[in-house]
Order: structure tokens, then C-alpha cells, then sequence
């Protein structure tokens, strides 16, 4: 048990009173998620991934054919693109050089202007290049442009040198940006080779013709070197995808560029798409790519395909008559376990989830997506029968299948819930998250209120809570057959989890007592410090001590104290748990003015703060645990105040009750 020298003083919060802004680097190595996604591994992925795309922009709209990665030893990377190269020099309208608008300003680009060739564009938003930059340790740019050559360095945000331009040859051009992800932004910067191979492979499949190329440095002389290379992009890997398990022959669509808006009042763009896929028994994939990034989450192209899929797929069994009358309707899942599915689509204006790109949502793409791939599944059905009711019959299968899965899963799941957790049935009980039974606690407190007030203050990591509804039977006075017909008592047992030491036809409902199963290190009594509180909290014991003894004697059951009273002085607040306390307070005030005594709120009423500090803290909470040593002389104690031996409670009273006073509420 813990104990506390004194009284339980609150220090002063600091005033809210001025708003900050940050500025220049500060706006990205302050809060690196904003832009991407986290400060961990997959945040400094996706800053490489910014650098990698800018290359794919470039070669995709002509400018090169080659992007070159490589990954060194001392964690820096290494980007390499044989395009036009970033414009350097000075920029007379901004009045700017173009270098500090490209690697020092958010939204800084040439990919806003429709004129500079990046119709379609992994980035748009002229964040990336900057943003690694800023989240950078350093970085070294080198430029061959119009036959210049541009160097320069930055260092976490700021440029170090100044721009450096010599001649070259003019067939000579492209960027190069070398970097080293920095570990004050960052938590981790150790990015493994397979995710680069990944991102590499995936970009290879969506740019036909464009050639990878991975480095990765092995010793200071040494480097591995990959090439990833898809010459006719998604219909090479539907076909690698499927490895000779289709069961249809793989297709290859390509909608033509069209022109449309999200919304009346919006603004006209332009989108188009390809999709390869294949029907297999053995294998299944969906990829959805935008712009060539790869959508993690899916978005406008995954919802198209489930609708046009779902309703073309329902269409055609239900024409053919394949459908029987204990059949449902097919689901994407059905269709999904027998499907290969590649689509890779454009648009000149794309609603990204976030700068991580991994979703989009476009009304307009959506809804041409949705329409093409019908048609083109309509005119497929009708010209391919035999290929069609393959289709059809495969998800049949899937569907039938599924069904009757389900239908087993549901009668276990009914099968195990006759032994199943019963604290989850239990009405008004808050489960923690936590299943360490070494570090849950669950706090038995007085009503609704106290259990709102609870839940607010609560780690709802390891603690848990259950009401009592009033004042409950006292189990000294009651037979088995009322305590075991009592609510309150029933869900508490379930909730503990570990049974009653009780042997009788009235709690066949109950397990008989295993402290195996108890869930609980800590079962703790957290009632008003009032006289109605008192009596609750005793009655709870005498519960616990007559259904599950065990507990007590083990140490398992704590209480609780509440403070008496809350003085205040100025901006500082101390709580005081006895009179004691309070009076030692109130001398150290002595003489001070605007002193203020208080006394304590019933639990329902404190602020969370307060009851965070004052009763669930473990670092500043006074727990009294019921001792195993006192079991014995509890059980007197209980038999005496609680039982049928009226006189010797009142001789106990008359002799004894002067030693409580201090307990007292006296106010």
C-alpha cells in the first residue's frame, strides 16, 4: 500500500494565452507526419518516395527513360533522372531564384502551370521535393540544364553554399538529389531494400518502358544492381500475376481520354485509364494505381469496380438462370476470390486523401471508371459464353462457400458463447483494452454519475469499471436463493470472473471459485467519502468476503480513499484526506489570505482531472489494500457489525466508538 506523508498538493497550470506559428523548416521537422503520414519508418519512406516521383514525372512525359536508386551505406539515398533537370536560375516573376522556390518553399512548383508538360503527374502539389529537403540532414543537388552544370547543398533546411554553375556538355541533363533522412525528424531512417524494390517494381509496372534501376551499396567498393523493366506495363503482369492459373485468357481495356467534373459549379478535367484482368481458381489480386502512385487504400477505383463487377457479374446469373432459391446474391468478395484485377488510371485533377496519396476520391473519374468497365463486361459476356459462365459458375462456388463458412462460424461462435467472457453481457461495465490480467484493475464505484466521472479519468488501457445501482443486499442477513436473484451481485461475480466458494442450487448461473480465472491484479471499492459511501463500500466487502473470501485473504481487494476536503490558496490546491491533514494544511497557510476549505464533492461530481489525480493515478492515488493478515479479524468484524448479534454491536458501539470519531463527517 502506498502511503503519503501529506496532503496531495496541486501545482499551478501554465497560462494559455499566445498562439505560435511555425515557420520555414520548423513547418516540417516539427510535425513531419502532416506531410508524411508519421515520424516513423513509413514517414521517411514516403519523403524517398516524393524524390522518386518527381523522377517518374519527368520520364513518363517524355524526358528520359531511365530512373536510377541508389540506397549507401551510411542510410543516404540517392535519386538519378536524365530529364530536363530543375530549373536553377533566377525566376524574374517571383523574383526569387527557382533553386529556393524548388527546395526551400511548400508549394513551389512547376507542375501547377498546364503548360510545363506534367498533365498527368505523380506530384502536384509542390511539397515533396521541399518537404525532404527540410526533413533532411543534408542534401546535395546537381543540375545539368541547357549546358550548365548546378550544384548545391542544404543541411536540415537551410542552404550552406551558394549555387554553384559551371559548363557541360548540353546533351548532358537531368537531377541527381542525394539525401540523408534525419534521425531529429525521423524515428527510424534505416529503410530495408525489399521496400525500395517494391516501390521500383510497381512504378515499372505502371510506366511501360520506363527502366529502374536499383543500387544497393554493399561495401564502399561494391554495389548489387537490379533492373526492373515491364515493356508492355499491366498486361506483362496480369500475365505474371497469374502464372498459368487462369481459367480465362487475360484482358487488357483502355478507356480513351475523357472530359468531365466532379460538380456542376466545378471545373471541367480529363481523365483516362487501362485495366488488365484475368479470372483464376487459385490465385487472387486487386492493385489499384493514379497517376502511377499506388492507391494502399483503394478509393474511386476500387468502389467503380465493386459496383460494375458486382452488378454485371448478378446480371448475367440471373439472366442465365444459374441462381437457385436458397441462393443470396453475390458479393464482391465472391467475385474477388476468383478475380485479377490491375487498374492504372489519369487525371489531371485528383482529390487525394492526404499527400500519402494512398486513396482518392473523384466523382467524375469514379463514374466513367464505373461505366466503362460495364460495358466493356456486358459486350464481354455476350461475345464470350463459355469464358462468361465460368465466371459465373466460379462465384457461385465463392458465394456458396462463404455462405456456408459463415453459417459454421455462427453456430460456434453460438456453441462457445454458452462459456464466454460474460463480463462483455454485463450491463453498464467498461472493459479495458489491455488483456494482461497482471496489470488489470477494475474499479467497483458508487452510480452512474461516479462511472461517468470514472470513464473521463480513467487509463482505459488497464482499468475498468462497473456501477453498483444503489445500496446492495447485505450478505450477512440474506440466504443464497435472495443474493444469487440480486443483479447487482450476479454481474459483479461475472464480471470478477473467478466464481463463488458457494455450494447451492441458486448459483448454478455462477462457476464455482477458480482464482485462475480471476481477470483482475486489483479489485478496488471507490465510493463517496460520506456516510452513504461508507456504507455501500462496506457492504461491497461484506459481498467479497462471504461469496469469494479467498480474494481478501490473497490481497486482491483494495479501497479507494477520497479526500475530505480541498483547500485552496491563490492558484495552488492541496486535498486532504483526514482532519489531521486538513489541519496540518491549514497551519502551513497561516496568515496567508483568500484560503479556502472546501468540502469534497461526491465522486460523480469531480472533474476529470481531479479524480485522475485524487483516486485512479497510481502514482498519486492512496490505495488501502485488505490485508491477508486481517482476514481473520475482518471476518469477526463483519459478523459483529453486519450480523444478527444485535447487543454485541451495541456494546461494541458503546465501548469502542469514541476510537472513529476523527472519522466522522462532523462538517
Amino acid at each position: 500500500m502506498r502511503e503519503f506523508p501529506c496532503a496531495l498538493r496541486i501545482m499551478p497550470k501554465k497560462a494559455y494565452t499566445d498562439l505560435d506559428v511555425l515557420e520555414g523548416a520548423a513547418r516540417v521537422r516539427e510535425r513531419p507526419g502532416v506531410i508524411f503520414g508519421s515520424a516513423a519508418i513509413d514517414g521517411c519512406q514516403h519523403a524517398i518516395f516524393e524524390i522518386i516521383s518527381n523522377a517518374i514525372d519527368e520520364a513518363r512525359n517524355g524526358h528520359g527513360d531511365r530512373v536510377e536508386v541508389t540506397r549507401y551505406l551510411d542510410g543516404s539515398i540517392q535519386v538519378r533522372d536524365f530529364g530536363r533537370g530543375i530549373p536553377m536560375e533566377w525566376n524574374e516573376k517571383q523574383g526569387r531564384y527557382n533553386w529556393e522556390l524548388a527546395f526551400c518553399e511548400l508549394y513551389a512548383g512547376g507542375k501547377y502551370n498546364a503548360d510545363a508538360g506534367y498533365e498527368y503527374a505523380l506530384g502536384l502539389n509542390g511539397l515533396g521535393l521541399c518537404a525532404t529537403q527540410y526533413a533532411s540532414e543534408y542534401m546535395d543537388a546537381e543540375v545539368w540544364r541547357d549546358g550548365m552544370r548546378y550544384t548545391m547543398r542544404f543541411e536540415r533546411g537551410e542552404a550552406v553554399t551558394e549555387l554553384e554553375k559551371t559548363p557541360c556538355p548540353k546533351t548532358k541533363r537531368g537531377t541527381r538529389i542525394r539525401w540523408k533522412p534525419d534521425l531529429k525528424v525521423f524515428t527510424e531512417i534505416d529503410v530495408p531494400i525489399e521496400y525500395f524494390r517494391e516501390t521500383l517494381r510497381r512504378q515499372a509496372i505502371v510506366n511501360n518502358g520506363i527502366r529502374f534501376v536499383l543500387r544497393d551499396e554493399k561495401t564502399d567498393r561494391s554495389f548489387a544492381e537490379e533492373e526492373l523493366l515491364y515493356q508492355n506495363g499491366i498486361s506483362d503482369y496480369i500475365l505474371e500475376l497469374g502464372e498459368g492459373t487462369q481459367f480465362t485468357a487475360p484482358l487488357t481495356w483502355h478507356m480513351p481520354e475523357r472530359t468531365g467534373r466532379d460538380r456542376e459549379d466545378k471545373s471541367d478535367y480529363k481523365c483516362k485509364m487501362s485495366v488488365a484482368l484475368a479470372f483464376s481458381n487459385k490465385r487472387c489480386a486487386k492493385e489499384y494505381y493514379h497517376n502511377s502512385s499506388w492507391l494502399e487504400n483503394g478509393g474511386s477505383p476500387e468502389i467503380a469496380s465493386r459496383s460494375a463487377f458486382v452488378y454485371q457479374i448478378d446480371s448475367y446469373l440471373k439472366q442465365s438462370g444459374k441462381y437457385t432459391k436458397s441462393d443470396g446474391k453475390i458479393t464482391w468478395q465472391d467475385i474477388c476470390d476468383c478475380l485479377l484485377l490491375v487498374i492504372s488510371s489519369f487525371s489531371t485533377h485528383t482529390d487525394y486523401e492526404n499527400q500519402t496519396k494512398k486513396a482518392f476520391r473523384n466523382k467524375f473519374v469514379q463514374d466513367s471508371m464505373q461505366e466503362f468497365l460495364r460495358h466493356n463486361l456486358e459486350v464481354y459476356f455476350l461475345e464470350n459464353k463459355t469464358e462468361a459462365d465460368k465466371i459465373a459458375d466460379q462465384a457461385l462456388i465463392n458465394m456458396r462457400s462463404r455462405v456456408r463458412a459463415e453459417s459454421t462460424r455462427q453456430s460456434m461462435k453460438k456453441t462457445l458463447s454458452a462459456g464466454m467472457d460474460m463480463a462483455s453481457r454485463v450491463q453498464k461495465f467498461v472493459d479495458c483494452r489491455s488483456k494482461d490480467t497482471d496489470k488489470r484493475e477494475i474499479f467497483i464505484v458508487e452510480g452512474d454519475s461516479a462511472l461517468g466521472a470514472c470513464k473521463q479519468a480513467r487509463d482505459s488501457e488497464y482499468q475498468a469499471i462497473i456501477p453498483v445501482r444503489g445500496k446492495i443486499l447485505n450478505c450477512l442477513k440474506s440466504d443464497y436463493a435472495r443474493i444469487f436473484k440480486n443483479d447487482i451481485i450476479t454481474d459483479l461475480i461475472k464480471v470478477l470472473g473467478c466464481g463463488v466458494a458457494v455450494t447451492s442450487r441458486s448459483n448454478r448461473d455462477l462457476s464455482s471459485f477458480n482464482i485462475d480465472n480471476l481477470r483482475w491484479s486489483k479489485v478496488i471499492i471507490c465510493t463517496d467519502a460520506d456516510v452513504d459511501g461508507f456504507q455501500i463500500r462496506t457492504l461491497i466487502l461484506t459481498m467479497l468476503y462471504r461469496l469469494t473470501p479467498d480474494l481478501i485473504e490473497r490481497g486482491f481487494v483494495y479501497i479507494a480513499e477520497s479526500p475530505l476536503y480541498e483547500i485552496s490558496c491563490g492558484k495552488e490546491t492541496w486535498f486532504a484526506y483526514t482532519e489531521r491533514e486538513k489541519n496540518e494544511v491549514l497551519t502551513k497557510l497561516e496568515g496567508k489570505r483568500g484560503v479556502t476549505i472546501q468540502r469534497s464533492k461526491g465522486l460523480g461530481e469531480n472533474d476529470a482531472d481531479m479524480m485522475n489525480l485524487t483516486t485512479m493515478n497510481p502514482a498519486t492515488r492512496r490505495l488501502i489494500q485488505i490485508e491477508p493478515a486481517v482476514a481473520e479479524d475482518t471476518s469477526r468484524m463483519f459478523d459483529l457489525l453486519l450480523g444478527d448479534n444485535l447487543q454485541g454491536r451495541k456494546d461494541f458501539i458503546a465501548s469502542r466508538g469514541h476510537e472513529y470519531l476523527e472519522l466522522a463527517d462532523v462538517s
